[in-house]
């Protein structure tokens, strides 16, 4: 399986977003405090990134 974990929820007009900070390329994992969740355009959207 491959994939990351990023899950959203919104609920009454309020969203929040979490993701996991592990960078893998296969078995060998990269980075452990990597920020896969971002905001954008002045705060106002929300991005989740693979990795």
């Amino acid at each position: 399986m491959h994939g990351t974990t990023i899950i959203a929820v919104r609920h009454s007009g309020t969203v929040a977003m979490a993701g996991d900070g592990q960078v893998s390329t296969g078995a060998t994992i990269v980075k452990h405090s990597a920020r896969k969740v971002r905001r954008l355009y002045a705060g106002r959207v929300l991005g989740g990134f693979a990795g």
